[in-house]
């Protein structure tokens, strides 16, 4: 019996010391064998206790849309050179003498941080006209840590738009999603470089849907988000949680610069349309009919015996225009176009850039509270003028 009982503690001794040395040298061994929270020795007096290395059941993450589509995000840097008058002052001996020769500010060189979104693996790129806009470069960063110089396709100034296109091999292509299916309160992910960090995933939701009236572009249809968005991220992708695109990233609401929880992205159902235009034609080609709608206010129809609050009523005729040509007159109501209802001056702008120029349209209008149908032959909208 002691002979068993030796053997016993001899037995148990050994097992314990192995135990010990098993714990100290290799902790994470007993962590995958009891697959919870355990003490981790890290010195004689001081324990800590870690968790398993799999993800409870109950844990939410956001990181397979992240991972799905941060490879397509990528950063622009754009440079221009700055075009000044040549300062007299700089040849100046005096000046020389005692600053030395100084470097003309007229050949200053100017640059500005972006994002942009990879829509293909030909090499096309989606930004924001206004991270491009009138840059003699444009240096496109992959998160890869590839590089490459890009040319511009074309842009849309009137919705902020722009393609890009650069030339690398396996480029991975954002996923297009259903901005027309979202809804206020479904999560997103905002991805861009603010401030030049370096790429940065925030989350939010859908605050609103169908912004206009911004006066941020001339055709609006925001999706509005409380992800945070700041400088830098223009141009960057709005994500769904699995990770496809809802939208492009654009401006924000703000006091100071930084994010206040106001985020504006252009829909995929915009960007679809100027995308393939731009691609196809290297511009957008929108109808035009010379006219300026309004929205009726309720003053305003009060003020001038308005009954049919739906519509723009016209508030001026361009002379010799389509409009003017047709008949069209200041304080016709439009209520229709081609049959499809209008209800404020947004859906009248947006149903003529749809027309085809050089083709007739049926236009329904209000004049003395009669309502009649003008045919109008649609012009090509002019360009807008760029600031210099």
């Amino acid at each position: 019996m002691r002979r068993l009982w030796l053997l016993f503690a001899q037995t148990a001794t050994v097992g314990l010391a192995l135990w010990f040395i098993v714990t100290t040298l290799k902790p994470n061994w007993t962590n995958q064998v009891l697959g919870s929270s355990q003490s981790l020795r890290l010195a004689p007096s001081v324990t800590i206790q870690e968790a398993p290395t799999t993800l409870s059941s109950g844990q939410i993450s956001y990181r397979a849309g992240a991972k799905l589509a941060m490879p397509s995000v990528v950063n622009i840097n754009t440079a221009k050179e700055s075009h000044r008058a040549p300062n007299a002052m700089l040849n100046d001996p005096f000046i020389k003498r005692f600053f030395g020769n100084q470097p003309d500010p007229q050949n200053e060189r100017q640059s500005s941080l972006g994002s942009g979104v990879i829509i293909s693996p030909q090499g096309f790129i989606l930004t924001n006209y206004h991270v491009i806009e009138g840059a003699d470069e444009i240096d496109v960063s992959l998160p890869d840590g590839r590089k490459a110089i890009a040319k511009v396709v074309g842009s849309d100034p009137e919705t902020d738009l722009a393609v890009i296109k650069i030339d690398l091999p396996d480029l991975p292509a954002i996923t297009f999603g259903h901005s027309e299916l979202a809804n206020v309160g479904d999560v997103v992910l905002a991805i861009g470089n603010p401030f030049g960090v370096g790429q940065t995933v925030t989350m939010g939701i859908i605050s609103a849907l169908g912004r206009t009236d911004v006066g941020l572009n001339t055709y609006e249809n925001f999706i509005q988000t409380d992800a945070a968005v700041n400088f830098g991220n223009s141009g960057g992708a709005l994500v769904d949680a699995q990770g496809n695109l809802l939208g492009i990233n654009s401006a924000i609401y703000s006091r100071n610069g930084g994010s206040l929880g106001i985020g504006f992205a252009i829909p995929v159902t915009t960007i679809k349309t100027v995308m393939d235009a731009i691609i196809i034609d290297g511009q957008v080609t929108r109808g035009w009919i010379g006219v300026e709608p309004q929205d009726i206010t309720p003053e305003m129809a009060d003020s001038f015996n308005i009954k049919h609050t739906s519509g723009a009523i016209v508030a001026g005729v361009i002379r010799g225009g389509p409009a003017d040509k047709a008949g069209i007159k200041p304080g016709d109501i439009l209520i229709a176009i081609e049959g499809k209802p209008a209800a404020n001056k947004t859906e009248i702008l947006n149903l003529i850039a749809q027309l085809k120029p050089n083709s007739k349209a049926k236009f329904t209008l209000l004049r003395n509270s009669s309502e009649t149908n003008i045919s109008i032959l649609i012009g090509k909208r002019p360009p807008i003028k760029q600031e210099e």
